[in-house]
């Protein structure tokens, strides 16, 4: 069972974690780690895609709709 003490950290952990995840700094690093680096000769067709996913993510999702 979870005590509320415990409970508090555990809320504390997790918006910590998203901070550090959102920081420029990791964004960087992550940009040098092979796997999530772009890759330069992605098609057509998929880059479009990802970049209105791109666009959805930013706008938030209220305005997303399934199609």
């Amino acid at each position: 069972m979870m005590t509320r003490d415990n409970a508090k950290k555990g809320d504390m952990l997790a918006t910590e974690v998203r901070r550090q995840f959102g920081a420029e700094a990791m964004t960087r690093f992550l940009r040098t780690l092979p796997t999530f680096r772009t890759e330069t000769d992605t098609p057509d067709r998929f880059r479009q895609l990802l970049d209105r996913l791109e666009s959805v993510e930013s706008h938030g999702s209220a305005g997303a709709r399934r199609r």
